[in-house]
């Protein structure tokens, strides 16, 4: 049924609860997982004057990213992994309309802001309220 699931990560304890949705997915069918994380690039304009920033996060983002694969793989399931600078919300939906083939979104319900939404955060509200795929929301 969920054959293939894009599974976006800030790499907060909601995104990382994700993992045992895999295993239980796997058994259910899952075959091919997609790893996305979205570095903000609104982050990256506040402070722009710290040279090299981006190509750090985005060598931090790689390896968590690498680990976080190899867990996955370890299921028997396939995984491909994208680093994407952008808004994060928007970045997913991309991601979620060119790949036709995603029947699932596994989302955390809470990232690592320190804002707290009264539901939901905000970049999974949006993807619930604009996604055309099935999403499951892991909570927190």
């Amino acid at each position: 049924m969920f054959k293939k699931i894009l599974y976006p990560t800030d790499f907060s304890g909601a995104s990382e609860k994700g993992l045992e949705y895999i295993k239980k997915l796997k058994e259910a069918g899952t075959e091919h997982v997609i790893l996305l994380h979205v570095i903000d690039s609104r982050t990256l304009n506040e402070v722009r004057f710290y040279d090299g920033l981006e190509e750090k996060l985005k060598e931090e983002t790689r390896e968590d990213m690498a680990a976080l694969a190899k867990q996955i793989s370890k299921l028997g399931v396939e995984v491909e992994s994208h680093i994407r600078v952008g808004v994060p919300f928007r970045e997913i939906l991309n991601m979620e309309k060119e790949d036709g083939d995603i029947s699932l979104l596994l989302l955390g319900s809470h990232g690592k802001s320190n804002i707290e939404e009264m539901l939901l955060g905000s970049v999974t509200e949006k993807v619930v309220r604009k996604c055309t795929k099935p999403v499951l929301v892991v909570k927190r």
